[in-house]
């Protein structure tokens, strides 16, 4: 007889090692799935909360320069974003609301509803308001953008004739484009600058009801 040894067969494994491998795997693929939906999400929210955020134009106190139907994102970061369960803390602005903003803010008189109007005084301005001419420091000002609906000027106490108003600190007068069709700082005074959400910056969207198709000349327009 031989003293060699025959070869040694290989081990028939009864495949629970290749089973735990495979549920291992699985489990770190769907670890890694959740992770990264968790990451989007709280990205997202950072986003929103404190750089950008979409509104839609639900009225027509701003035609022509936006129109019912139009969406667009405005700049949270560039007044300092509010920041949550802080009691009305901001972040650092980039800069301070200037003449000609077209802003959107929580209306005053309940916060839980979004306006948007445009800025035209800011703190230390005085404003007067009459005739359909706005007058900033004794200085008439150039309103392309502002539309008069109404076919005589009626002459409304408080909302054609307005001032002369000098604009506390902290606060802005805020008036829409379209002149006739607007509830603006004419109505319910000044604005408070804790009220502010952020600059509107362009169209991302634009859908006409009437005929139920995209404005798509609209699409990317910059908002001024």
């Amino acid at each position: 007889m031989s003293g060699k040894k025959g070869a040694e067969r290989p081990t028939v494994g009864d495949g629970k090692s290749g089973d735990k491998h495979e549920m291992k795997r699985k489990k770190s693929v769907l670890r890694e799935y959740t992770e990264a939906i968790l990451w989007a999400v709280v990205l997202a929210l950072l986003i929103r909360t404190f750089a950008f955020q979409a509104f839609r134009i639900p009225s027509s106190s701003m035609e022509d320069t936006l129109l019912i139907g139009d969406y667009l994102f405005v700049s949270k970061f560039l007044y300092g974003a509010e920041i949550p369960f802080t009691g009305g803390a901001r972040l650092p602005a980039v800069r301070q609301p200037r003449r000609g903003d077209i802003i959107v803010f929580r209306y005053p008189e309940d916060p839980s509803v979004d306006y948007i109007k445009r800025c035209v005084a800011v703190e230390g301005d005085t404003l007067l308001f009459r005739n359909r001419t706005l007058y900033i420091n004794g200085v008439a000002q150039d309103e392309p953008f502002a539309k008069y609906v109404d076919g005589s000027r009626s002459h409304r106490p408080g909302f054609d004739s307005v001032g002369p108003l000098v604009v506390p600190k902290g606060h802005l007068f805020m008036m829409g484009d379209n002149r006739d069709r607007s509830a603006d700082s004419r109505v319910w005074g000044f604005l408070d600058k804790k009220y502010l959400r952020g600059k509107a910056l362009f169209i991302y969207w634009s859908w006409d009801s009437k005929t139920r198709r995209p404005r798509l000349k609209r699409l990317l327009h910059f908002i001024k």
